[in-house]
């Protein structure tokens, strides 16, 4: 039997000057007892993390998969700026990997960073369904959006999550979603990071299941940066996400032709799959944020400032100051200053954006018999490869002992196809072998270009 509706107690903390904790009875779409291979595997959601589910509806243009939605809130944060969206792609496996969105540490350090929290939904669609009933925000998953905000706000003890405007970053279906909202809900858009999928504006005869957007203008205030694969169309002309570099084009025409704030950033070393993206994806994420959310939260959007504006020919590799670039304007690649024009540069023709700062050092060192235990946050420009762990001056191993990712650089979470830490989630944890000889630890992190973290 599956459960439609679930009573929730939550213990909500209330900022004060006299900290008390408020006792909330909540009903929420739920269904936790019922879930179904492969959605019922998950990490376990306490403070600072929180999480909704809401069951599948049977009314029409309504919630058509049941979904959860997992949410990090930077526990030093009283009051948030805004949220930033980890959007997965369709089918099983895209689908899956949301369910641990909000547990990148990579992501969480851009969030962090800007005072917002983090949030990753997973819409729990069967294999074969059509991806369209979720990643058109028009079937339903739009309303459950704002819905899971309100819901999650009240959970959490920050009742403006749902009034905070919304950096989006979506994949393949997921840039479906976050295009799509963008059009629908341009003035509570940041930003846009549409990595191997956009919404279309036009019909496409050979996408009839697809239904276009009505243009909304007020979308050429909204910094979209599209992030197609080179095997995506562009040098590999044949298979199935062919069509990914064509319909970016038709997108990227429209909104630039109207003098839009996107770019196109086409990565060179992969196909659907994310890759390296992130180095490009965070970075620019948070100069749009920097430039655009209020300094005081309720209050509009800033506009993003143009002046500083850098632009490339689409498929090259050279960008130049605006007053600069001697070609047609509408048909450059925007990018919104130096900094990301330089990473950008990079980004095209290897993704090895460099880095010469170190990352944070570990804190919170626990030691347990012989066992080693540690908190890291992520640098900010490269993330975390791994740990070394030293005792008495001495390295004695590293976590993991092998980093890998098949996907692009290594990552001590790991990196699934659609840019989620891989579960079980990675521990920062060590067995020391030879524990019964005392001595001092010392943890330290690397990121992904190599560089080590001080003492």
């Amino acid at each position: 039997m599956r459960l439609t509706n679930l009573l929730v107690l939550i213990i909500r903390p209330i900022h004060s000057s006299v900290m008390s904790r408020t006792i909330i009875l909540c009903l929420v779409g739920t269904g936790l007892w019922g879930q179904n291979s492969p959605y019922d595997v998950f990490p376990e959601a306490e403070p600072p993390y929180y999480r909704v589910r809401y069951e599948a509806s049977k009314a029409a243009q309504a919630l058509q998969f049941p979904v959860k939605y997992s949410v990090w809130i930077p526990e030093e944060i009283i009051t948030l700026k805004g949220i930033v969206v980890h959007q997965h792609g369709c089918g099983e496996g895209s689908c899956k990997s949301g369910l641990t969105g909000a547990w990148d540490l990579h992501w969480q350090a851009l969030a962090r960073k800007h005072e917002c929290a983090l949030l990753s939904p997973s819409y729990e669609q069967p294999q074969k369904a059509n991806c369209q009933l979720w990643c058109d925000p028009r079937n339903g998953s739009g309303e459950t959006f704002l819905r899971a905000l309100k819901d999650l706000g009240n959970m959490s003890g920050h009742p403006e999550l749902s009034k905070v405007p919304w950096a989006l970053w979506g994949h393949s279906g997921g840039g479906h979603w976050a295009g799509g909202m963008s059009l629908l809900y341009p003035e509570r858009v940041v930003a846009c990071w549409l990595r191997s999928g956009v919404p279309l504006l036009e019909a496409n005869p050979e996408r009839e299941n697809i239904l276009p957007h009505e243009w909304n203008p007020a979308v050429l205030q909204v910094p979209m940066m599209c992030n197609p694969g080179t095997k995506e169309g562009v040098t590999v002309k044949t298979g199935r996400f062919a069509r990914v570099w064509s319909a970016t084009q038709r997108f990227f025409s429209k909104i630039r032709g109207n003098h839009g704030l996107i770019g196109i950033a086409v990565d060179p070393l992969s196909a659907h799959e994310c890759g390296n993206q992130r180095y490009l994806a965070i970075p620019w994420l948070g100069a749009c944020l920097e430039a655009r959310l209020p300094e005081v939260t309720g209050r509009p959007l800033r506009k993003m400032p143009t002046s500083q504006a850098w632009f490339a020919r689409v498929l090259g590799d050279k960008a130049l100051p605006a007053k600069e670039y001697p070609g047609n304007p509408t048909q450059a690649v925007w990018l919104p200053n130096a900094k990301i024009a330089q990473h950008w540069m990079r980004y095209v023709k290897d993704t090895a954006i460099p880095d010469k700062t170190p990352p944070p050092a570990p804190f919170g060192l626990q030691v347990t018999g012989n066992r080693i235990s540690w908190q890291a946050e992520a640098d900010f420009e490269s993330g975390i490869s791994h740990f070394i762990i030293r005792k008495n001056g001495k390295v004695i191993g590293q976590v993991p002992e092998n980093p890998a990712n098949r996907f692009g650089r290594p990552l001590f979470q790991g990196l699934q196809y659609s840019d989620t830490p891989v579960q079980p989630l990675a521990k920062m944890e060590f067995i020391d072998p030879n524990s019964e000889d005392a001595g001092q630890y010392e943890i330290i992190s690397v990121n992904t270009v190599g560089l080590l973290s001080g003492n």
